[in-house]
């Protein structure tokens, strides 16, 4: 069959794309073996954050007592689950995005998709060539670890998380990055006796250590242990887990792995478009193309597995695929927020990525929110890294850290310069207002 672009993978950016170049006139081929929409709707960004959000409301509900008088909580998780289901679009099933898909003029198709030659996908023994040429958009599973008794055991990920319906009367989390600390946390607030097992020294490892060392205290001052620095010698299962760290026994009723993310292009055919069939990622350009007739977008590029960095990239090989002008895919600005309480919102550089990559390096905290903080009883904490008069990367910690960053990423990615964010109005009393203490201290 022959059409205009193919592409294989439909995650956020793979839909964004097919969409995009179908309603441009284009005969779009849009080929994935799982859900169309990804990981993020069903099983990451949006399910884990309306967990997140109801712990949150747990949270706030027995903070009344200190606030505004007396008040009862009964946390209540089938409301949770009843939500998530539904929104999934009831028990995971794909059938509205697909429509919306075909809707816009895609040609879906069902199934493992294979190059097999420049241009070319084949997919059950059907054969695609595409004039134009093929978005590889093929993304990521949940890396499972080799440890000693694992296999075979009724582990979760957090696929399996957020379909839980009843929550285990204890959970030990292995792996304490964004996701696992993020559910660590939810499940802790709805009662779940929580222990976070992380190899790395500490928790949150590719944030700034200021950050890292205040959600630490948080969670400890919450109930969850945090065995950081850990080596897991094995997993026993016996009806309940039992997990072997640093010779010490943890038991818990549920294992829940959050361990990172492997991506998937093993068996998608790359040597047979002259690239390396055993790459763990894929490289791609400024303008997301990675050989002949072929861009990639997504996590396999390694560039950020977050859903608006598939989107943005989604946009560049789309704008190069119908040979328009428009800007080359710049990283410098990229951002993420860890959904922790409090929030953990970074963008571009930490100051030890900053320093190895030289320059003039300094740097400016606030170690806390101010008299918001104050009124809020809530932690957090404000660090700037500047190269000269500009910031290169900078981290805002707080109810609202995610929301603070804006301001910040938009300094980053303009390169305003520190004298100008130095004349602004800081609105008071804000959390924002900790940016101004943090550029006092550069």
């Amino acid at each position: 069959m022959d059409v205009d672009v193919i592409v294989l993978g439909l995650g956020p950016g793979g839909e964004s794309a097919a969409t995009q170049l179908a309603k441009e006139g284009l005969r779009v081929v849009g080929i994935d073996r799982r859900l169309v929409g990804g990981e993020c709707p069903y099983y990451g960004c949006i399910p884990s954050k309306m967990m997140i959000r109801a712990a949150d409301a747990l949270a706030e509900g027995r903070r009344v007592d200190g606030l505004a008088g007396a008040a009862t909580v009964r946390a209540d998780w089938s409301p949770v689950a009843t939500r998530i289901r539904d929104e999934a679009t009831t028990d995971w099933d794909d059938q509205v995005a697909v429509e919306r898909l075909e809707a816009a003029g895609v040609t879906f198709v069902r199934g493992a998709g294979r190059l097999t030659a420049p241009g070319t996908v084949e997919v059950d023994g059907t054969t695609y060539v595409a004039k134009r040429g093929v978005v590889l958009n093929t993304g990521t599973e949940p890396a499972v670890p080799p440890i000693p008794g694992l296999e075979g055991t009724p582990f979760w990920t957090n696929r399996e998380a957020v379909r839980v319906t009843d929550l285990p009367a204890s959970l030990t989390v292995i792996g304490g990055g964004a996701i696992g600390v993020e559910l660590a946390q939810a499940f802790s607030r709805f009662g779940v006796a929580v222990t976070i097992v992380e190899a790395a020294p500490r928790i949150l490892a590719p944030e700034e250590p200021e950050a890292s060392v205040l959600v630490t205290r948080v969670l400890e001052n919450q109930g969850i242990r945090v065995v950081a620095g850990a080596e897991i010698s094995s997993v026993a299962h016996d009806g309940s887990f039992v997990i072997d760290v640093d010779g010490v026994s943890l038991p818990s009723e549920q294992l829940l792995l959050a361990t990172g993310r492997r991506n998937n292009l093993a068996d998608i055919g790359l040597d047979s478009v002259g690239l390396d069939p055993e790459a763990k990622l894929l490289q791609v350009d400024e303008r997301m193309r990675a050989g002949e007739r072929l861009w990639g977008i997504g996590d396999i590029t390694g560039k950020g597995a977050f859903t608006h960095m598939s989107m943005y990239q989604a946009e560049i090989a789309v704008r190069d695929i119908l040979d328009r002008d428009g800007p080359a895919a710049d990283y410098r600005a990229v951002s993420r927020v860890t959904f922790t309480d409090p929030e953990v919102g970074s963008v571009g550089l930490t100051e030890h990525a900053a320093r190895e990559a030289g320059g003039d390096i300094r740097t400016g905290l606030s170690r806390d929110l101010g008299t918001r903080g104050w009124i809020a009883q809530s932690e957090g904490l404000v660090k700037l890294v500047a190269d000269g008069d500009v910031l290169v990367g900078a981290t805002a910690v707080g109810p609202s850290g995610g929301e603070v960053l804006s301001m910040l990423t938009a300094a980053v990615h303009a390169r305003i310069p520190i004298p100008t964010l130095k004349t602004m109005h800081f609105a008071y009393p804000s959390f924002h207002r900790s940016v101004m203490t943090a550029l006092a201290e550069l």
